[in-house]
């Protein structure tokens, strides 16, 4: 089967890209390169079974050669998008996913678009099913990523109702690992390189807000089933083992043998209280679960900062 990865330089997509090379499939990934590296993929340089395009989701993309799968993970994916690129980030939740569900439709194929936690806004349910329908602000600073992702969401949905197009939603918790960026804005990188340049670890308000945090591989494999699944969803992929940042920096200092003290600062505006998975969904239908125990995967993700860091 040939498959095509939109995002597929990014963190998520990367990973994503070795899991369906390994399981035999051809690959053509695609990425602007907007925010994620060709870094990642420099691995697979001479892969015969690898192709890489350069290119914009925002624009139509084509593929003459059959395909059977769609991954769509194109999209800028951390707070400093909310600033930053806020248009970018919603066209490519609302162009992007129109485009990207038009080449699944022309080829028969089974499309799978990586949504977000995020959809639930700062939940009122907890932990949270796919049944919620969340509270987020529409006109908010967090909401072009948000809204773009509803969008998308309904518009995959939308294409399955009119087209029969085979489309899943899988909706991602915080996921941490190697390739991250370590200027990602994210609370997992920038824990773990403050600790290991010996800075001040920046929590944000009191720090007792809550977030469930899923190693990489776990949540490809869910992914993967997922897309070799028949659900429509949406289905939730993430850890459901919640913490809060305080416990979260505490656990990162340990790890990387750290004394560096913490900095509170002001919470962001709309961050979520409290954020964790029910997985019930996934657990039922996929078989399954995460593996990887949080500070095992936290090792794994320092050593790969450490190593980075030392590089430049």
């Amino acid at each position: 089967m040939r498959v095509v990865v939109f995002g597929a330089a990014g963190f998520l997509g990367s990973h994503l890209v070795d899991r369906c090379l390994s399981e035999g499939y051809r690959v053509v990934g695609v990425d602007n390169l907007c925010t994620g590296a060709s870094e990642n993929l420099a691995h697979l340089v001479n892969e015969p079974r690898f192709d890489f395009v350069e290119h914009d989701i925002c624009e139509p993309f084509f593929v003459e050669e059959k395909v059977g799968g769609v991954f769509n993970l194109a999209s800028p994916a951390s707070p400093i998008v909310f600033e930053v690129m806020p248009v970018e980030a919603m066209l490519a939740g609302g162009a992007g996913t129109h485009h990207t569900l038009g080449l699944a439709r022309r080829h028969g194929a089974r499309y799978l678009l990586a949504s977000t936690s995020e959809v639930y806004g700062d939940p009122r349910v907890h932990p949270q099913p796919e049944s919620y329908w969340g509270n987020v602000n529409p006109v908010g600073v967090r909401s072009v990523y948000d809204e773009a992702k509803r969008y998308g969401e309904a518009l995959a949905f939308a294409y399955r109702r009119k087209h029969g197009t085979n489309a899943v939603v899988a909706r991602i918790f915080n996921t941490y690992g190697p390739r991250m960026r370590a200027d990602d804005g994210r609370v997992m990188p920038n824990f773990i390189v403050q600790s290991l340049q010996g800075e001040p670890l920046t929590v944000y308000g009191d720090g007792t807000q809550t977030r469930s945090f899923c190693y990489v591989d776990d949540l490809v494999d869910g992914l993967f089933r997922l897309f070799r699944s028949d659900l429509a969803g949406p289905v939730n992929l993430g850890r459901p083992d919640e913490m809060t940042m305080l416990e979260l920096a505490n656990v990162i200092r340990e790890e990387t043998g750290s004394k560096v003290p913490l900095v509170e600062c002001p919470l962001p505006e709309e961050d979520p209280a409290r954020r964790c998975p029910d997985i019930s969904l996934a657990r039922r239908e996929l078989g399954w679960n995460p593996q990887v125990e949080l500070r095992e995967g936290i090792r794994k993700t320092v050593e790969y900062f450490r190593q980075a860091l030392r590089q430049k």
